[in-house]
Order: structure tokens, then C-alpha cells, then sequence
């Protein structure tokens, strides 16, 4: 506990155990971060939230295999428009741990109006399947 000076500030230096320039404690900190002294530079990051649920995991596993994939496809506005809905649902499921029953729906509506172009790929039909599962159907 600091004591009263009066208003006055403590003159202790540091390292003598004066709490004006020492003594620092800190008990914990979560998501943030600290910075003690001058001219610090802080970063704070946060880490990928892993899905708890198996199916997003399987989910996510999928999304980015059929990511891989659609390299092996001839470009188009279509494979684009799926490529660019896949990555954004990685990144949601990394950020959150789960995706969103909206991106679910644009995610199925996707797989179904390619769905010649990518059945013949084992990893359109694994993330139709995953998709399927999350939204019941």
C-alpha cells in the first residue's frame, strides 16, 4: 500500500524499494498486455481460436483442402467467388471458432451451383458434407 506524502511525490530511487519507481507487481493479465517503463513498444496478438466443436474442426479441415483444390481448376468468376467465400470462412473460424449460419448458406449455395465442376474433387464432397451436418441437412 502506497503511503501518504501529502501530495508530495515519494523521492526514493529506484531499486531502493521506494514505490514511486519500483517495487512493480503485476498478479496477471488476460487478453491484454503491459508495458512497464519509458518508451516501450507494445504488440498485442491475439492467437487463432480453435474450433471446441469436431464439426467445425472438420468443417475448417475441409474448407481448406478444397481451398487447395481449386488450384487445380481452370479460373473463373465462379471458382473465384467459392475461393474468396472459403477464405473468409477460415478466417471466421479461426477468429471465432465457429462460422456463421449465414456463411453456411452462402457456403452451400456455392458447393451446390458448382457442384460440376468440383463433385469429381473428394474435398467438395467432404466440406458439402460438413456444411450439410452444421446446418441439418
Amino acid at each position: 500500500m502506497a503511503k501518504d506524502t501529502g501530495g508530495e511525490p515519494e523521492t526514493e530511487a529506484a531499486g531502493a524499494g521506494g514505490r514511486a519507481y519500483g517495487d512493480i507487481h503485476i498478479g496477471s493479465v488476460r487478453g491484454g498486455a503491459v508495458g512497464i517503463g519509458d518508451h516501450n513498444y507494445i504488440v498485442n496478438v491475439r492467437g487463432e481460436a480453435a474450433p471446441c466443436d469436431p464439426a467445425y474442426e472438420q468443417l475448417l479441415e475441409a474448407v481448406r483442402q478444397l481451398g487447395e483444390d481449386l488450384g487445380r481448376l481452370v479460373a473463373s468468376p465462379e471458382v473465384s467467388a467459392l475461393a474468396d467465400e472459403l477464405s473468409e470462412t477460415e478466417e471466421e473460424i479461426q477468429r471465432t471458432g465457429a462460422a456463421a449460419p449465414g456463411r453456411l448458406a452462402r457456403l452451400r449455395a456455392l458447393l451446390q451451383d458448382m457442384s460440376a465442376s468440383i463433385g469429381m474433387l473428394a474435398s467438395g464432397v467432404a466440406l458439402g458434407q460438413a456444411v450439410g451436418a452444421l446446418l441439418g441437412g
